[in-house]
């Protein structure tokens, strides 16, 4: 994976808020408490994504990683992560355990809960960010697998080592149809990996209903713009009633109408803060992004985010001068 991110070509009075807006931005909002002064930090990463799952691959100096209590009541989506250690030694601490990782382990940890990560001599590591929903796993058991060494004593965790590794690596898989077809077999290798650990390989049987609320929650993403998306077409689209919509999302910690809000707000921030931000006005960006009435936009947008759409826009594309 190609580096997106290098300090070495950034000012070190810069350089931690430019890492921590890059992690903030592309995974997850956590504390960073880089060990070395600014002017020797050193962070290098690569940044990639298979359809829903995100990808994080980091060299970089010594660091201490933490998501605090009050970060994960931020979470707009629960998320399930996979450390993958490529060289070196991590800890990670979570749900009152630790575990130790060395080259080719892995452990899982989840955003709805705090967790550390240690990297006392350094980073060498991939981050994988699965969805909660898409894995389709019990609550007790993502906690009592969470903060494990997964490795050689589990001959699936083994394989996904090795399959984890080259997806977190290869920019081919990272695109287009490659992407598309990486997706299930993804999760349901993870799914394999922590029912196995778990003692309980049955749960990962019947895929098809494992990976419901992750098709469901691509679709919606896939039609995010339209300003007719409802729970009775989203239903429909999965041959399923809205009943069952209802109770799938329930049970990932999804609540329907504030998950689709959330997105096109995160979309409209997006654009506003574009380089194209000045060239379509507000009520059409929240048009195009299925808000139809700019007062309601302009006023769920202040809610979500502590200022007004047009305040956002002229903090980050300015005007040009005359």
């Amino acid at each position: 994976m190609s580096p997106v991110l290098d300090t070495a070509f950034i000012p070190p009075r810069d350089r931690e808020e430019v890492v921590r807006h890059a992690v903030w931005e592309s995974v997850v909002a956590v504390d960073i408490d880089h060990r070395p002064p600014p002017q020797d930090l050193s962070v290098r990463i690569g940044l990639g994504t298979v359809g829903p799952l995100r990808i994080l691959s980091a060299r970089a100096t010594a660091v201490t990683i933490r998501r605090t209590r009050q970060l994960t009541r931020q979470d707009e989506e629960p998320a399930v992560f996979l450390g993958l250690q490529v060289t070196g030694t991590s800890l990670v601490a979570q749900n009152g355990r630790e575990c130790v990782l060395g080259p080719g382990e892995f452990a899982v940890y989840e955003s709805i809960a705090p967790y550390t990560l240690l990297f006392d001599e350094g980073v060498d590591h991939h981050f994988l960010r699965f969805p909660r929903a898409a894995l389709a796993l019990p609550d007790r058991l993502l906690r009592d697998t969470s903060s494990v060494t997964l490795g050689p004593d589990n001959p699936i965790a083994r394989l996904a080592s090795t399959y984890f590794s080259q997806l977190a690596g290869s920019d081919e898989l990272h695109q287009g149809a490659h992407a598309d077809a990486a997706v299930e077999p993804s999760v349901e290798l993870l799914r394999a990996v922590l029912t196995t650990q778990y003692g309980n390989s049955g749960l990962a049987k019947d895929p098809l209903e494992a990976t419901l609320s992750l098709r469901i929650t691509q679709y919606i993403r896939a039609h995010l713009a339209e300003p007719d998306l409802s729970a009775a077409r989203i239903a429909a689209a999965h041959d399923i009633s809205v009943r069952h919509l209802y109770a799938v999302l329930s049970r990932s910690g999804i609540s329907l109408g504030d998950w689709i809000r959330t997105h096109r707000l995160a979309e409209c921030r997006r654009e506003l803060a574009g380089p194209g931000g000045r060239l379509r006005t507000i009520a059409a960006i929240g048009r195009r992004w299925g808000f139809v009435d700019a007062t309601h936009f302009s006023k769920v947008f202040r809610q979500a985010y502590g200022l007004s759409p047009r305040a956002w826009r002229d903090q980050h594309t300015p005007r040009s001068p005359a």
